[in-house]
């Protein structure tokens, strides 16, 4: 008789530990093979994944799953390609494990070092996006941790299919296969099990919409790094170019509408709202956006009024609620009111304006004259990220090798006695 999935959690995770002993010895050479060749196995096994990833895609299609969430979920050639390039990339990246972040010697001719060291074990709950299980696994092995993946039901098969070319790769490079694994069940209980495995799991990380943050942040006895969403906003000031804004706002929203640093909310300054405003509405519209306004643009052919619940709304969508605002203060006064903290940017070429804007908004990522959608590890040249944190401990934004580690102290003395 197979072991109930509460039982079957705690054993991966304490399979995750040993394999994270081992992994915490390991060089950085053999660490960088072993992401090179999950990343070669994982092209070499695209059509595995891609069947694999369709039943996924299908299942959500057939069960009326948004067609955001199925944005997410599927993968193709050039998505696979960009998996395994995100694993190269960590790979080229230096190993934060054995870093000295500070040091010096005593008066007492003690010898002090703080240097970075892997958490051990890191689980991961995720929704619907295959492409997170081979980032998360690499950052995490550079790192020196095993990881316990929980991603969604809708993209079981997917993940499965992924790990076992991880799973595979690591052993071939003399690694335990256990440094990666998923953490098996269905439903919401080997989660929960997970959220509740302190002294197993170092620390949790939740990837994904409101609701499921939410829980883990709330259920968890173990610590977590809270991800959160993207309510993220666009401000035009008066300063502004209004050709460079233009192609901001648009990029911002409908690069990849669906994505948690997609823009969700314009802001105009009314000094420029004559002139800007039918341009960016008839510019969104041509690109298939529903703008949800306030009355300033409301009066433009085609916008729908926008209620109280639109400024808070992260739409993951083709929307965009968008308001006139009087001055720079009122904009930094509504974002403070709906901001999830993500990122918010500003396009002006007032200096002035744009170092207020920078200090004034408390957000993880504040950009200037650039798109919201450069809030991501692999454009920061962090290599692929875990997740972008939007709490202010231990790490904010994009987490990249560095943050997956902690710290511990060695002393280094001659016989020295207090």
């Amino acid at each position: 008789m197979s072991e109930p999935p509460v039982d079957a959690v705690e054993t991966v995770a304490r399979r995750a530990r040993e394999a994270a002993a081992e992994l915490s010895l390991a060089t950085r050479a053999t660490k960088d093979a072993a992401l090179l060749l999950m990343a070669d196995l994982l092209q070499e096994s695209v059509e595995r994944v891609l069947a694999a990833n369709a039943e996924d895609v299908s299942a959500a299609e057939q069960a009326g799953t948004a067609a955001a969430l199925v944005d997410r979920l599927r993968l193709d050639e050039a998505r696979v390609a960009a998996m395994a390039e995100g694993l190269r990339e960590v790979a080229a990246l230096p190993d934060p494990v054995g870093e000295v972040v500070r040091g010096s010697t005593l008066a007492n001719g003690l010898e002090l070092r703080q240097v970075r060291v892997p958490f051990g074990v890191v689980g991961i709950i995720y929704e619907a996006r295959p492409n997170v299980t081979a980032d998360a696994a690499g950052i995490c092995l550079k790192s020196g941790n095993a990881v316990l993946l929980r991603g969604s039901s809708t993209a079981s098969r997917s993940n499965q299919a992924v790990v076992e070319v991880l799973r595979e790769a690591a052993v071939r490079a003399g690694l335990p296969a256990d440094v990666v694994q998923l953490v098996p069940g269905a439903g919401h209980e080997p989660a929960k099990r997970l959220m509740r495995a302190r002294g197993l799991v170092d620390v949790l990380i939740p990837r994904g919409g409101a609701g499921l943050i939410r829980s883990v942040v709330e259920e968890s006895t173990v610590p977590v790094i809270e991800t959160g969403v993207g309510n993220c906003h666009v401000y035009v000031d008066r300063d502004a170019d209004l050709d460079q804004a233009l192609a901001i706002v648009l990029n911002a929203k409908t690069q990849r509408p669906s994505v948690c640093n997609a823009a969700e909310s314009l802001l105009v300054h009314a000094d420029v709202a004559e002139e800007f405003l039918p341009r960016v509405v008839t510019a969104l519209q041509q690109a298939g956006v529903t703008v949800h306004g306030d009355p300033a643009f409301a009066a433009q052919d085609g916008v729908v009024a926008a209620t109280e619940e639109d400024w808070g709304t992260e739409y993951l969508s083709l929307d965009i609620s968008a308001a006139v605002v009087p001055d720079l203060d009122a904009a930094l006064a509504h974002i403070r009111r709906h901001s999830s903290g993500h990122s918010e940017a500003i396009v002006t070429r007032s200096l002035e304006a744009s170092r207020r804007f920078t200090a004034a908004v408390d957000a993880a990522a504040v950009l200037v004259n650039a798109s919201t959608r450069f809030t991501d590890g692999g454009e920061f040249g962090f290599g692929a990220e875990i997740g972008i944190s939007t709490q202010k401990l231990h790490a904010r934004g994009p987490m990249g090798l560095p943050e997956m580690t902690s710290t511990k102290y060695v002393v280094v003395g001659d016989g020295h006695v207090r």
